[in-house]
């Protein structure tokens, strides 16, 4: 008899059991489809990776509930969240579609694919492998990561950011400032600050009341700027591992110091990451800044591949600076429009008042490059002007040279100079010449030909 009650209450428990289950699954799917309903954004939750994205295989996707959990290291933990996809989007880039040539003419680039990777994408590790047995100090300085846009692409701003809090170690992360040059695009508004507000890290968001150009947005994310070192980066990037790293250690040397990332390719179409070959930045007598070749006797000793590269000029869009040392040497020219010609004239400005400028080899940085841009008359004004204004006050007796490729542009107006030219004198700053005989002699060469008519 004992037996047979104590059968009884077993198998009245394990009913009881197996009910419960099933009705907290039910109600569990109830709840989660009520949440795809209510369009509750689509996100994955991260860790804070030591250089490395987590493998592919530890990726669980759910899209009726999509939401990506990647292994915790709880050594470095950081929460990040971020768009996915939507899987039933269109995908492809139709060039009789007036809708997708109008989105790139918009944004520059392929939004459909832009779209597609939504938020958060892998890259490939472009760094040479001697870079990996690098070892950088931990306790160095801090950074404040400038971001400065207009009329962005939601999505290729939301991997901007999302790469960096991915991929650059917390101790070395002071802020990230994003700086809204009046942007007209309404996912730039309300959606933008619900998903920055997600990330739940020191995301400073500052809106422009009217349209500054990207020259004095960038002062004003230096104004907003805590940290040690100043990072501007353009809103069209994916950083790489361990990119932060060695250009902070290469300003903690040296506080004088200016360095660039090697800029890796972002396909304007395919939005494939390319390696991009080790170079050096350089100009012509336009003014206009091109890639040159960096030598192989260059890269002899030790380090080979890994030697920083000492650079003429910088692209503009990407470099780290000390913050202290940026005001030391004035900033940027407040009188130049939108963007164009700032990246010749600080690089002329850092070597020739006694600083050095350098692109590390070890760290990369992938960036989106919006051609279509330049074919703007506002754009095409702002670097006139920008460049007339480098030319008066940078290039000495060589300024001819630049007007001997812009013979229309003697008369044209460039705005008050004196504060640059004051600021030079400030801060003693050697002669053009010295420039031309100590970091571009190639330029002089090219000079000669032109004066002698050959092409």
């Amino acid at each position: 008899m004992r037996s047979l009650i104590l059968y009884g209450l077993f198998y009245t428990s394990l009913t009881f059991g197996v009910w419960t289950a099933l009705l907290f699954a039910y109600f569990h799917h109830s709840h989660r489809q009520t949440q795809t309903q209510e369009d509750i954004p689509a996100y994955v939750t991260c860790c804070q990776a030591q250089g490395r994205a987590p493998p592919k295989e530890d990726l669980e996707v759910d899209f009726a509930n999509p939401v990506v959990l990647l292994p915790v290291n709880t050594r470095t933990f950081s929460r990040v969240v971020l768009l996915l996809p939507d899987p039933g989007r269109e995908t492809k880039f139709n060039f009789s579609n007036p809708e997708h040539l109008n989105e790139l003419s918009t944004y520059g680039f392929n939004a459909i694919f832009s779209r597609r990777l939504g938020g958060m994408r892998e890259v490939p590790d472009t760094r040479d492998k001697k870079c990996y047995h690098k070892n950088y100090p931990v306790h160095l300085l801090t950074a404040s990561v400038i971001i400065c846009f207009h009329n962005e692409e939601f999505n290729a701003l939301l991997r901007t950011v999302s790469s960096i809090l991915y991929l650059t170690p917390p101790y070395f992360l002071q802020e990230i400032i994003l700086v809204d040059d009046k942007s007209e695009f309404d996912d730039l508004q309300g959606k933008l600050e619900y998903h920055l507000g997600v990330f739940q890290r020191n995301i400073k968001l500052v809106r422009n009341k009217r349209r500054e150009g990207l020259i004095r947005s960038r002062l004003i994310g230096a104004d907003s700027a805590t940290g040690d070192v100043l990072v501007f980066l353009d809103s069209h990037c994916e950083v790489n591992r361990v990119w932060l790293e060695p250009l902070m250690a290469a300003i903690a040397e040296n506080h004088h110091v200016v360095v660039c990332p090697v800029i890796d390719v972002i396909d304007t179409m395919t939005l494939e990451y390319r390696p991009s070959p080790l170079v050096r930045g350089a100009f012509d007598w336009n003014l206009q800044f091109q890639w040159d070749t960096v030598f192989s006797y260059e890269m002899d000793g030790p380090d080979g591949p890994t030697k920083p590269i000492r650079s003429p000029a910088m692209a503009g869009g990407i470099f780290a600076i000390h913050r202290l040392y940026f005001y030391e040497i004035g900033q940027y020219d407040k009188g130049m429009e939108l963007w164009g010609g700032e990246n010749v004239e600080i690089s002329l400005r850092i070597w020739m008042c006694g600083g050095q400028l350098f692109i590390i080899p070890c760290s990369r940085v992938g960036h989106i490059s919006k051609k279509h841009l330049e074919n703007s008359l506002a754009i095409k004004k702002a670097k006139l002007r920008n460049s007339l204004r480098v030319a008066h006050v940078w290039l000495d007796e060589y300024k001819d040279n630049f007007f001997l490729q812009n013979p229309s542009s003697r008369h044209t107006k460039y705005g008050d100079i004196s504060e640059r030219v004051e600021l030079r004198k400030r801060l003693r700053c050697k002669s053009f010449q010295w420039y031309l005989d100590s970091l571009f002699p190639d330029l002089e060469a090219f000079m000669s030909k032109e004066k002698e008519g050959i092409k």
